[in-house]
């Protein structure tokens, strides 16, 4: 006789807590998860049908999610979704899998971009499009620019935006700036910043997502130099730059937004108190002549 839906629920959730540190809570709900999306049900119906068995041809592929996660796959990529700002992305190994601390910099920019008007934005490094489409949704009169460095990812950013039906975001092919005309009010970013040999990228979710949108350069501010670097050249007066960095970062972004000329500079704390997403203004007036030297 098949194992109904609530034996398995109890028997897998104490396997994922045991192999992944999990809480019984948490455990149990990456289990109905994982069945419900075999089953295409919600949870609700698997906690109103417990007593229902688990015929052999849904055990099969249930039992081979099962196994990705106890290997320590994220639940993102097994299911190929995650909610974000509202809505649901679907997602691939080929993206960073959005996680809440980037709804702060979707916040900081909102506050930048006022309801009813018509702004130019910039989302560098878009990934799954979760910022750029969070920014175009809320703020639909203005018009969003998305670039990536991989056509991967901007396929699946694209494909997140069809879904979505949003219409007011243009995606480009690029390495950051690479190939970009014209001047924005907001250019925002999420870059990678956490170091090379930074231990935490051998454990946990990290160990599955793209190395490229992770790491950057020894110290992780590789790519956050390069962009405040070329920023200028793209900024409309006034125009704002914020980017998302690491938990012990703020002060040297900071140092880095005030020594190329940007005023204004703030930084914005997530939920946890955290300082998460550096910002500065950029007044063509008050640019250096020369580029600075900075550590």
């Amino acid at each position: 006789m098949s194992a109904t839906l609530a034996d398995i629920c109890r028997r897998d959730q104490q396997r994922l807590a045991l192999a992944l540190g999990l809480s019984e809570r948490e455990a149990r709900l990456e289990v109905q998860l994982l069945l419900g999306h075999v089953l295409q049900k919600p949870r609700s119906h698997l906690i109103a049908h417990g007593e229902s068995p688990l015929e052999p041809p849904i055990a099969g592929p249930y039992e081979a999610l099962l196994s990705r996660r106890l290997q320590g796959e994220p639940m993102a990529y097994i299911l190929g979704r995650r909610e974000f700002y509202g809505m649901e992305l679907r997602l691939s190994p080929a993206v960073l899998i959005p996680r809440p601390d980037t709804e702060t910099l979707v916040e900081a920019a909102l506050s930048r971009v006022p309801p009813a008007t018509r702004c130019a934005v910039l989302d560098l490094g878009t990934g799954s499009g979760a910022i750029a489409l969070a920014l175009a949704l809320q703020r639909p009169q203005s018009q969003v620019t998305a670039s990536d460095i991989s056509p991967d990812a901007l396929r699946i950013a694209q494909a997140n935006a069809h879904r979505l039906g949003v219409p007011n975001v243009a995606w480009h092919l690029g390495d950051w700036f690479e190939g970009l005309g014209g001047r924005f009010d907001l250019i925002v970013s999420n870059p990678p910043y956490i170091p090379a040999r930074d231990p935490h990228l051998d454990r946990g979710d990290l160990r599955f997502e793209p190395p490229h949108a992770l790491v950057s350069g020894p110290d992780g501010l590789e790519a956050i130099r390069r962009i405040i670097g070329q920023a200028h050249r793209h900024l409309g007066a006034g125009g704002s730059l914020m980017l998302e960095h690491g938990f012990d970062q703020a002060q040297r972004v900071r140092d880095l937004l005030a020594a190329h000329g940007f005023e204004d500079v703030c930084t914005f704390p997530d939920l946890a108190g955290i300082e998460r997403v550096s910002a500065g203004r950029w007044q063509p007036a008050g640019a250096p002549t020369a580029a600075p030297t900075v550590p």
